[in-house]
């Protein structure tokens, strides 16, 4: 593809997947990969029609849009996705121009369409934000650390008055610099590099680290399953990703004393569909608050960068961590009510060899 064409299938703000001559995955969007819960290395080369189920007979339609060299519309279709329950999506099938046998199919839940009428909550909007992000995010941080330097400066021989000025520069550039270098970090995430980790372990250390920071004027109460077997996953990435939730769960009471409970448990009927079969995440965390709840306007799209529920919020937490998570061909999931949130991760164990 050229830059233009890459920008374009990147940008379109529904789940598109191009499919070879025997449908298997070849290339997803953004937007399908957040729908899948899954990369697009992670989901090459497996069947379209192992990723989702439908009411229809997605093998013989594909079949007939190859045969005609014409799209086919199907609209209003139950799709489930993993363990999910169904929910009406439109359908899209239609021949890849330059190519006999390759197609795209876009793949539209309602309550995208819904989305997309309000003016920004497109997931449009957002990848091509974060693609731009990425790009200048290192340009941009340079000039700030001179604007900052600049006004340190300057704060050496001004009066009082004329002080909080450059002061208000100095905070608000480090603000701006403290955005860029998440946006770095949720563009340059490496590939995980797992082992056998002690979850409780890596619990323990975010909590520490939140209860005398950011989550200091939270009540944090555990509830540990000691059963638990070793979970297989990048220790840092990991905990990267319970801070994040953590100080989501914090900052949900807008700095009010509140509760957040943290609990482990086993669940065997955990599982997700990837590679064509069912996988077991039967090692599940929750980060339960009680603060007001996630707006039911954004929480389709919490996940999605960007998008944030509170004032000045970069939005770019929740994406990390959903991120990381699918990186380790987890699950994570989130419900939430007035007084009560829920945010679970279900996680792969280690494998048996690697149990001690």
């Amino acid at each position: 593809m050229t830059e233009i064409q890459d920008g374009l299938w990147m940008s379109i703000p529904v789940p598109a997947i191009l499919l070879d001559g025997k449908d298997r995955i070849v290339g997803m969007n953004p937007a399908a990969e957040s729908y899948l819960n899954s990369s697009a290395r992670q989901s090459f080369g497996l069947s379209a029609f192992d990723a989702f189920a439908t009411d229809a007979p997605m093998s013989e339609h594909a079949a007939r849009v190859r045969r005609e060299q014409a799209p086919l519309f199907m609209n209003n279709m139950n799709v489930v996705t993993g363990d999910n329950a169904a929910e009406r999506c439109d359908i899209k099938l239609a021949p890849m121009i330059g190519t006999s046998d390759h197609l795209v199919m876009l793949v539209e839940p309602r309550f995208v369409r819904e989305r997309l009428n309000q003016a920004m909550s497109g997931n449009s909007a957002a990848r091509s934000a974060i693609g731009m992000a990425e790009m200048l995010a290192h340009e941009i941080k340079n000039p700030l650390a001179g604007i900052t330097g600049a006004a340190q400066l300057l704060g050496m021989n001004l009066v009082k008055d004329d002080l909080a000025l450059t002061d208000l520069i100095v905070s608000e550039t480090r603000r701006i610099l403290g955005l860029l270098e998440q946006v770095e970090q949720f563009g340059n995430l490496r590939p995980p590099v797992c082992r056998a980790v002690n979850v409780h372990d890596l619990i323990v250390r975010a909590r520490r680290s939140a209860s005398v920071g950011f989550a200091a004027h939270m009540e944090l109460v555990d509830e540990f399953d000691p059963s638990l077997p070793l979970v297989w996953v990048d220790e840092d990435q990991m905990l990267q990703v319970f801070s994040n939730l953590l100080k989501n769960a914090a900052e949900a009471t807008g700095g009010s004393p509140g509760r957040i409970l943290i609990r482990t448990f086993y669940d065997t009927s955990s599982k997700i569909r990837r590679n064509g079969r069912m996988t077991g995440l039967a090692l599940n965390v929750e980060i339960v608050d009680d603060g007001p709840g996630i707006p039911p306007n954004i929480l389709p799209g919490i996940f999605d960068p960007f998008v944030s529920g509170r004032e000045n919020g970069t939005g770019l937490g929740l994406a990390l961590a959903s991120k990381i998570v699918s990186e380790h061909d987890g699950w994570i999931t989130v419900d939430s009510t007035p007084g009560r949130t829920v945010f679970r991760l279900s996680l792969p164990a280690a494998p048996k060899d690697q149990q001690q």
